[in-house]
């Protein structure tokens, strides 16, 4: 009991003393633009206690005004190492996306990162903090030379062994609810109980999708695929519940038996909406390196949605999935799945 009582009252100290600012990291941000202003508001919307913006170093990135408070502004008449070492500044943010041309003072930059000086990039900062990487600022060179996207055979055997016990585990404990949602279903209206569906699978490889039925039976009567909305009316009033609750995504777990998915991953589109928002949004392909999943990263860091521009918002988390996936963050996605079910957080 005093152990427990001990570790209680430690713990809000370190507690306190975060939310105080105090031991907290000194951080300088390059830039005065509004990636700068981002990355500020980023830190500060979020509640990161754990870093204090000492100020903002200003290079020549357009002859726009400043999208910081000019008084945090740091004179540039000091070389930014000299700056760094005055400050006793802990981490350096590039929160510049244009680079070229002589920007950014790349020599000083060095000097600050081989004395001990952390530096990091727009891409970095967010997938550190938001556990997500923003397309707008993702290069190619740090897709290629960053770490991560580990796919070797001990990480695979890992995630199939996991798949095959967690998804067996599931079909045993649900199969009570799943008798009894095809009932709902089929009382209803007329159709299909299981739905099947061509969805986008690892490689680009397409796969034949099971979902219970949440639809009328003549949703796409003409052939058109089209966008689920939210209140969508094609939806019945089981599928409504169903779609609440996750329900509906349970026959997935025989696609994860299967081995067209995973537990854990990207959340699979149709054949023709892929094409489309390959020509759209970069890097798109990405999150075909691994199998999709029955629930992911994206499914429970964003609300629910349904167009181009949200698939481009999710991409962000898939891709910070597929460059960190590991057991250890498919058990986070798993626990957080739990709270969105219970709280009813959006529906697919």
């Amino acid at each position: 009991m005093l152990t427990l009582a001990g570790l209680i009252l430690l713990r809000q100290v370190v507690f306190w003393a975060s939310t105080a600012g105090l031991g907290a990291k000194r951080v300088l941000i390059v830039g005065t633009g509004e990636d700068a202003a981002g990355v500020e508001k980023a830190l500060a919307t979020l509640g990161y206690p754990s870093m204090a913006i000492v100020g903002f170093y200003p290079v020549a990135q357009g002859n726009g005004p400043p999208s910081v408070p000019v008084d945090r502004i740091l004179p540039n008449t000091l070389p930014l190492s000299e700056v760094v070492s005055g400050l006793g500044v802990q981490e350096v943010i590039v929160a510049v996306r244009e680079q070229r041309g002589g920007v950014l003072p790349l020599r000083e930059l060095i000097e600050c990162r081989v004395s001990g000086v952390p530096v990091t990039d727009l891409a970095g900062m967010y997938e550190r903090v938001r556990g997500e990487v923003p397309i707008e600022s993702l290069k190619a060179s740090w897709l290629i030379y960053g770490q991560g996207f580990a796919q070797g055979g001990l990480r695979s055997f890992v995630k199939r062994s996991f798949d095959l016990v967690v998804s067996a585990v599931m079909l045993v404990l649900t199969l009570p609810l799943m008798l009894a949602t095809a009932l709902a279903i089929r009382l209803e209206s007329p159709g299909p109980v299981i739905f099947r569906q061509e969805r986008v699978g690892r490689g680009g490889r397409p796969f034949t999708c099971l979902k219970f039925r949440s639809m009328r039976a003549d949703a796409e009567q003409d052939g058109v695929p089209r966008w689920a909305i939210e209140g969508d009316p094609r939806v019945t009033r089981v599928g409504r519940f169903i779609r609440k609750t996750r329900i509906d995504e349970l026959p997935q777990l025989i696609n994860v038996l299967r081995g067209d998915m995973s537990f854990v991953g990207p959340r699979p589109e149709r054949p023709s909406f892929v094409g489309e928002l390959n020509k759209t949004i970069p890097y798109y392909d990405l999150r075909h390196s691994v199998k999709p999943g029955v629930t992911g990263w994206a499914q429970v860091r964003y609300s629910y949605g349904a167009s181009v521009e949200d698939a481009r918002k999710k991409l962000q988390f898939d891709l910070y999935y597929v460059k960190n996936h590991s057991l250890f963050l498919d058990l986070v996605v798993l626990v957080e799945t739990v709270r969105v079910v219970l709280f009813q957080e959006g529906a697919h």
